[in-house]
């Protein structure tokens, strides 16, 4: 059998990305900006089908940050984020000089905690700093608990930032992710359901805010025929190249997202008679993932933990990694504020990611079946 290295997440191409690059090579427009970049920008505004401006950046780590920028939060300013998410979320906050709170999981979505977040609000206020915004993320592109987040965020009049950088494609009663926030935010990297090999998009509902958007990410030049600065900009607008992979990339948005979706139940098959592991599902009809990564909770028995199971993975030589390590118990974040209980940890200490790649063929599955059905078997 081909031992050849499965991993977690690889892209897969469409075979129209060179068509986009070549363009970009003939019309030698290989820097940031124009022509790819605004179709992209536009294909990505029609595919949300709401009230959406996008502007395309090199990173959602990026996006975030401008999110940031443009709410105004600045030095000692709070920003509460999810806990349990990949530290790109939180890093920004830092960027600004603000201080990150973080916030616990609930069970249902493996998302930010109504109870806690408007917990963690009431505390901030009464210490006399009312938050300045709120990072909710969409994990693993299962989304967060859109009406009751947003409740609260209108409650108390805080906005949201819709990290939805794995969750392309994914929806809550019928509406995109990434078009429920003050801002959303998408990542394009090379792991993500399609990439541009590395870039990211910042999504908010007006014009006017995305021309701001991209004067930040373009130095911030002042209209002026020199250059002329008069606030901090940075380099962040997408490559015209980039772009072109983008553009290919979403002629096979719908078939990854559906081979995604097949995977989850690949998974939910072999798992359905096993004892103590539990496939990640969404907890009803009104949330639709795209499933970017499959994830399970392995509970711990006799030989039988998480880690086990990843090392038996990787003696096939096959991918799989752990959930997120929550951010508050991250080395950098640990002296931040937290609001919870120990369920983002338990979902680490528990929960697995299993090879989802939207080109894993059959002989791959047959592999990571192999693995599964041994594993258990031998214990």
């Amino acid at each position: 059998m081909d031992n050849k290295r499965i991993y977690l997440s690889l892209s897969e191409q469409s075979g129209f990305e060179q068509e986009y690059i070549q363009k970009a090579l003939q019309t030698n427009w290989i820097t940031s900006g124009r022509p790819n970049v605004d179709e992209f920008e536009s294909v990505l505004e029609n595919y949300l089908n709401e009230k959406s401006f996008v502007s395309a950046l090199n990173s959602g780590t990026s996006a975030i940050h401008l999110a940031l920028v443009l709410l105004g939060v600045k030095e000692g300013d709070e920003v509460i984020c999810q806990t349990m998410t990949f530290s790109a979320s939180a890093n920004p906050i830092l960027y600004q000089g603000a201080i990150p709170i973080f916030v616990d999981s609930e069970l249902d979505t493996w998302n930010i905690c109504p109870e806690y977040l408007e917990a963690a609000i009431k505390d901030r206020i009464k210490k006399g700093k009312k938050p300045k915004a709120i990072i909710a993320v969409h994990l693993y592109g299962n989304p967060y608990k859109v009406d009751e987040i947003h409740a609260i965020a209108d409650k108390y009049g805080i906005s949201i930032i819709e990290d939805s950088a794995e969750a392309l494609g994914s929806s809550y009663k019928g509406k995109k992710c990434g078009s429920f926030g003050d801002f959303g935010i998408f990542s394009f990297n090379g792991n993500k359901i399609i990439t541009t090999s590395s870039g990211g998009a910042l999504i908010n509902n007006s014009k006017e805010l995305k021309n701001r958007a991209i004067f930040y990410a373009t130095q911030s030049k002042d209209d002026a025929v020199h250059y002329q600065h008069s606030q901090i900009g940075y380099n962040y607008r997408m490559s015209n190249i980039c772009a072109g992979v983008g553009l290919g990339q979403m002629k096979i948005l719908d078939k990854n997202l559906d081979s995604r979706r097949k995977i989850n139940s690949f998974y939910r098959e072999i798992f359905r008679d096993i004892e103590g592991v539990n496939v990640f599902e969404n907890i009803n009809e009104n949330y639709f993932s795209n499933y970017w990564l499959s994830t399970v909770l392995v509970e711990s028995y006799d030989n039988i933990t998480r880690e086990s199971l990843r090392i038996a993975f990787e003696k096939a030589n096959i991918e799989s990694r752990p959930l997120w390590k929550p951010m508050h118990l991250q080395p950098i974040f640990k002296k931040y504020p937290y609001y919870g209980s120990m369920i983002a940890e338990n979902l680490f200490k528990k929960g697995f990611c299993l090879p989802s790649g939207s080109n894993l063929s059959r002989e791959d599955k047959n592999r990571i079946k192999e693995v599964i059905v041994n594993f258990f078997k031998n214990k």
